[in-house]
C-alpha cells in the first residue's frame, strides 16, 4: 500500500469568514472521493489542528498501490475537486508519499 499525505496552507487574504466556509467545503469534497475513485483504501481530511500547527488542512490517504495513486491524481473527479475547491484557496502545498 501507499500513503499519500498532503498539507495545505490557505491563502493569507482569506479572512475568518472565508476560512469558515472554505475549510469544511474542502474536507467534504475530498472525503467524498472515497468510493468514487478506485484504489482508495482510506481518505481522511483533518482541519482541527492544535494551536501549535502552522498549516491549515491535512489530507491523510492510503491507496492500494502506487498505480492507484497515479490514477487518483489524474482521475476527473479528483481534478474537479482540486480545481474547484482546493487550488483557488491554497497557496502552499506539501506532499509526502511512501510505501507501507
Amino acid at each position: 500500500m501507499v500513503k499519500h499525505v498532503i498539507i495545505w496552507t490557505l491563502k493569507p487574504e482569506l479572512d475568518s469568514e472565508d476560512r469558515a466556509i472554505v475549510i469544511p467545503r474542502i474536507k467534504e469534497h475530498l472525503e467524498a472521493l472515497k468510493g468514487v475513485i478506485p484504489g482508495i483504501v482510506e481518505l481522511k481530511v483533518y482541519t482541527d489542528g492544535l494551536a501549535s500547527s502552522n498549516t491549515d488542512i491535512m489530507l491523510d490517504s492510503t491507496f492500494e498501490n502506487e498505480e492507484a495513486l497515479k490514477n487518483y491524481a489524474t482521475h476527473p473527479e479528483h481534478v474537479k475537486v482540486a480545481s474547484r475547491y482546493v487550488r483557488p484557496y491554497t497557496y502552499i502545498r506539501s506532499c509526502f508519499d511512501y510505501e507501507v
